[in-house]
């Protein structure tokens, strides 16, 4: 076992927690790949944790992951997990919400169309499959911005979020009416 798995156990939801490791991995860049290394291992419960820790450092510095967006996209195409998939969300939503603020951030260097179109993929599957409600909320807010640029997205998006509305939690509702107010 490693010395990041071994520091990975200890982490848990407290912010204290998510805040040391997000530190751990700005003050040593090198570890980003063994971390997505073992957020890639998505049968087993340490991912999880690993999938947080993405999530803090993102919150913390998001430029850190952005050489790596290949692997955590493919990464995510594959988490099932719910402890995994909501991080992975916030973490599209953190993305793309760089993306569109503007145009000349070091985001925009990084995030191509293919990026963008297999995440907007990915978050549909998220609000069409048996998902909690955190990964379908960051889910909307994500396709609702990636529907300014791909003008197929917000008509689909409009159709789920009306055709779930009724069977939603008080929560999805209350997104689902901010967006669909958006969609007109």
């Amino acid at each position: 076992m490693s010395a990041l798995v071994d520091i990975l156990n200890t982490v848990d939801h407290s912010r204290e927690k998510r805040n040391y490791f997000a530190n751990l991995i700005l003050d040593n860049p090198q570890s980003l790949p063994e971390l997505l290394s073992i957020c890639e291992k998505v049968d087993d419960e340490i991912s999880c944790k690993a999938s947080w820790a993405l999530e803090y450092l993102c919150k913390k510095n998001l430029t850190a992951i952005l050489p790596y967006l290949d692997q955590i996209i493919g990464i995510t195409s594959k988490v099932y997990q719910h402890p995994s998939v909501r991080p992975m969300a916030k973490i599209f939503e953190c993305l793309i919400i760089a993306y569109y603020q503007k145009k000349s951030n070091e985001v925009n260097k990084y995030l191509t169309q293919t990026h963008r179109e297999k995440i907007t993929e990915i978050c549909f599957d998220w609000l069409i499959t048996d998902q909690k409600v955190a990964p379908q909320a960051y889910s909307m807010t994500t396709l609702y911005l990636l529907g300014t640029e791909f003008d197929w997205v917000h008509p689909e998006l409009k159709i789920i979020l009306e055709n779930n509305y009724n069977m939603g939690s008080a929560a999805y509702k209350a997104r689902s009416r901010m967006i669909l107010k958006k969609l007109g």
